[in-house]
């Protein structure tokens, strides 16, 4: 997702003077909700480059062929936009009250990751990054030279973690994703690719140490090691991107989680320092927290778009959602799910049956 806000002469932009445009902007940021602000050149490393192209290779991304088709756009910024000459990465945090596990312990209820509890990330995020961009146009374009900018929030080819680690604002740890200081694993990330020449911020290092329980917690071993993610077996990607029936050997795995998975992040020794999200759109819904199986298993294509308007999960749409809730029903070991599972063996999407005569395999022997 992008948006472009530009002057009529590209690639004109003048230096800035030391600071006082980085600073200007930081503070702007801040003042708009954002809770990290980083700089970065628009570049990386030949180490980006090599890692994404041995995923792609190896078919780690499994269905998501947008990777591979804009890899090079993803790997090299100024592939994705020439003019880009700075990185302003930003991050909004989005920490959860509670423990985001705790429902893993309730076999009737669902298990829905923290970043889908609540408004779509993306819409918060870009309508922050618009407004950023409106402020840096009225701010630094003009006068004989130009300036122009895009944002972006993570459905385009750009390479948000890497980028983020480069801009100072934390680092990629063993599972891939970015953790910081300062809000440990939760931060929606967003950047602003600008012709704007800013001096770019340290680059930090990784913290991780000898520390892998973010790997060890992974349900389904999707982690061949450290900073290697086969996405085939990630739980995020079979309940979200994967389209079709969840290979039988990895459902009950796959427990009550019927929308992504925060294991990996949750285990996170740094989410000692995180601290819970202040903005309204980010703090998760009541209904989101542990909904019943039994609801969301009645929903019917009007239903769900119903509940979940505004949030990320309308994006996979009621069948595959309910694909997820009927192998949730299967692991629950809970007989009085048996006759939502018997009902929709019946649905007329063939992978929802499928899942539900699983379901009913699996609780049919069951004595209340």
């Amino acid at each position: 997702m992008s948006a472009t806000l530009a002057t009529s002469r590209p690639g004109t932009a003048p230096a800035c003077p030391p600071g006082a445009a980085r600073d200007a902007i930081r503070d702007e940021a801040l003042r708009l909700g954002f809770d990290a602000v980083g700089f970065a050149r628009a570049h990386l490393g030949p180490e980006v480059r090599e890692r994404l192209a041995a995923f792609l290779e190896a078919g780690m991304h499994g269905e998501m062929g947008w990777m591979a088709e804009r890899a090079q756009q993803r790997s090299h910024p100024r592939a994705l936009w020439p003019e880009a000459v700075s990185v302003i990465s930003l991050g909004m945090n989005y920490g959860p009250e509670d423990d985001p596990l705790a429902s893993l312990s309730r076999p009737d209820r669902g298990t829905i990751s923290v970043y889908a509890r609540h408004r779509d990330y993306h819409d918060v995020v870009k309508k922050r990054l618009k407004a950023l961009a409106r402020w840096m146009m009225a701010r630094f374009a003009g006068g004989e030279a130009a300036m122009e900018l895009k944002v972006f929030v993570d459905t385009a080819p750009v390479a948000e973690k890497p980028l983020a680690q480069q801009a100072g604002i934390g680092w990629q740890g063993k599972h891939s994703n970015l953790v910081s200081r300062q809000h440990g694993s939760w931060l929606f990330l967003g950047e602003v690719y600008t012709t704007l020449d800013l001096a770019p911020d340290a680059a930090e290092t990784g913290h991780c140490g000898q520390c892998r329980r973010c790997l060890d917690a992974c349900p389904t071993g999707a982690f061949l090691g450290p900073y290697r993610l086969d996405a085939r077996r990630c739980v995020s990607y079979l309940t979200i991107e994967h389209k079709g029936p969840v290979p039988e050997a990895l459902r009950p795995r796959l427990g009550n989680r019927i929308y992504g998975c925060d294991d990996c992040l949750a285990a996170c020794p740094w989410n000692k320092f995180a601290h819970t999200a202040t903005e309204p759109a980010l703090i998760g819904r009541e209904d989101l927290a542990a909904p019943r199986l039994a609801e969301l298993a009645a929903l019917d294509d009007a239903t769900f778009r119903a509940r979940f308007s505004g949030s990320p999960i309308k994006r996979i749409g009621r069948d595959r959602f309910v694909r997820n809730v009927l192998y949730a029903i299967g692991n629950s070991a809970d007989p009085t799910l048996l006759p939502e599972a018997r009902r929709l063996a019946g649905d007329p999407d063939p992978v929802v049956a499928e899942a539900a005569a699983w379901a009913v395999s699996r609780l049919e022997n069951i004595t209340p």
